[in-house]
């Protein structure tokens, strides 16, 4: 890898408004040209919208999204031809039999993409998980894996995804805010303190940083950037969602665990960073790798009998 300037936004996707999503993408790709930047990464189903879609019908869910190849990719790829930049954005892919996929699409200047399924789904009960990990070479010299949201709260996903040799992790994500299972996981935002926060801003930023948002995810996310020796790119959604409020948050990981740069804004922005390649060599996570034993690792590929279908977590069956 060498040295390489990234950027990663997040912004509040309208529901179902692949036209006005478009256009957040085209502003934002637009100011990161400006700045030079090679590599920029949007929010998990950034073009479709995200938390709505649970109450689709099939039919009307189906109909939201589209073939990989379809015009939100093929405005994409338009965008990173035209800027020299790899686009990476969150749509539903609709395949030729008819499955329907949370999906990332990372466009590439040289027209290439890279296409990753959400291995751990929730948002609809006809939506189907992906079953494999996705690592890729850019034309920026640079190797890139990427894990949507939940994907990356499991352990064993950003270790396979680094072991394919993943330099930079686009984390996308649509969190913080949620209702979570766990007594002491993310709770809901507080709407009242979201609607004064032009007015009391101290108090959203302490809503949207603490345990509710930005502080669940100091406890974890740090730690797949340093454990697996990766630079990470988190992208999120801010502001309401159907009937939860997203945090916000976007920022830039280093190898280390260190955030680089990062947004608290109450709104739609964009974090610009450059990444020192020389950290990579010598990063604890990069020696932790090789420090491995694979001939101990056989319990981790055996069913416990204990694997529960998020589907079933998130919708409460």
């Amino acid at each position: 890898m060498r040295d390489i300037r990234v950027a990663t936004v997040q912004f509040q996707p309208a529901r179902g408004d692949k036209a006005y999503n478009l256009g957040r993408v085209r502003h934002f790709v637009s100011e990161a040209a400006r700045s030079s930047v090679e590599i920029i990464a949007f929010p998990e189903m950034c073009l479709t919208g995200y938390w709505h879609v649970r109450k689709l019908s099939r039919a009307a869910f189906e109909a939201l999204a589209e073939p990989v190849d379809g015009p939100c990719t093929q405005e994409l790829l338009r965008l990173a031809r035209e800027h020299g930049m790899t686009v990476g954005a969150g749509l539903l892919e609709r395949t030729p039999e008819g499955q329907v996929y949370n999906a990332y699409v990372v466009a590439m200047p040289d027209g290439t993409q890279g296409l990753h399924r959400k291995l751990h789904v929730f948002e609809h009960p006809s939506i189907c998980a992906g079953d494999r990990y996705t690592v890729f070479d850019t034309p920026h010299g640079c190797r890139v894996g990427v894990l949507i949201c939940y994907d990356n709260n499991i352990v064993e996903n950003a270790r396979a995804t680094a072991l394919l040799g993943a330099e930079l992790l686009l984390a996308p994500h649509q969190t913080g805010g949620c209702n979570s299972l766990s007594p002491r996981g993310m709770k809901p935002i507080d709407p009242a303190i979201w609607a004064r926060r032009h007015t009391d801003p101290a108090a959203c930023e302490a809503e949207l940083c603490g345990p509710k948002g930005r502080g669940w995810l100091m406890r974890w996310l740090p730690s797949r950037a340093h454990d697996n020796g990766m630079f990470l790119l988190f992208s999120n959604g801010i502001g309401p969602d159907d009937d939860e409020i997203r945090t916000g948050n976007a920022m830039v990981l280093d190898p280390y665990g260190d955030v680089i740069a990062e947004t608290r804004a109450f709104g739609d922005d964009m974090v610009v960073a450059d990444l020192d390649a020389s950290l990579l060599p010598t990063s604890s996570g990069r020696r932790w790798l090789r420090a491995r034993r694979p001939d101990l690792y056989g319990s981790l590929t055996r069913p416990t009998g204990q694997e529960q279908d998020t589907r079933r977590v998130r919708f409460g069956e």
